[in-house]
């Protein structure tokens, strides 16, 4: 077995918000363009004018940018208000990867639980890949955190 064979490669992440789990997900899916960091984080070109959340199994996760769409995922698992799970394919030409999130009650809030996974499909590039995704959600989460927390956010 070779040292990346050996390696997890899953980016695990968890935060506790101050609200409950049904505004937390809302606030994940629904509201997405209100917190996603879209100035570091975004496969569209310049800013979106929009990011679509699609509330199904078969919908799509998408920034709207000069009239264009551009993709970001497809839900493969939808139950409100517990989890999701979704393709993640954003950039295009090279393996998708899985992500699910899941919204724990947590004494007056909610633990959400992030769990990016498949990064063996990139081969070589799998270790760099993880590196950059483990460090990358904790940038995504820090205004997600600071929105779910805030009394004008809910």
């Amino acid at each position: 077995m070779s040292t990346q064979e050996a390696q997890d490669l899953t980016v695990r992440k968890s935060v506790v918000v101050d609200c409950s789990p049904d505004q937390a997900f809302e606030l994940f899916t629904e509201r997405i363009h209100s917190w996603w960091p879209h100035e570091t984080h975004s496969p569209a070109e310049g800013l979106p004018e929009s990011t679509t959340f699609e509330p199904r199994v078969g919908g799509r996760i998408y920034n709207t940018a000069g009239g264009k769409e551009v993709e970001w995922a497809t839900v493969l698992a939808w139950e409100p208000p517990s989890r999701f799970v979704v393709d993640w394919h954003v950039t295009p030409g090279t393996p998708s990867t899985e992500l699910e999130v899941r919204f724990v009650p947590e004494g007056d809030g909610t633990r959400v639980e992030l769990e990016h996974r498949g990064w063996e499909a990139y081969g070589d590039d799998a270790a760099d890949r993880h590196a950059s995704y483990n460090d990358g959600w904790d940038t995504v989460l820090k205004p997600f955190v600071a929105a779910a927390s805030s009394k004008e956010e809910r």
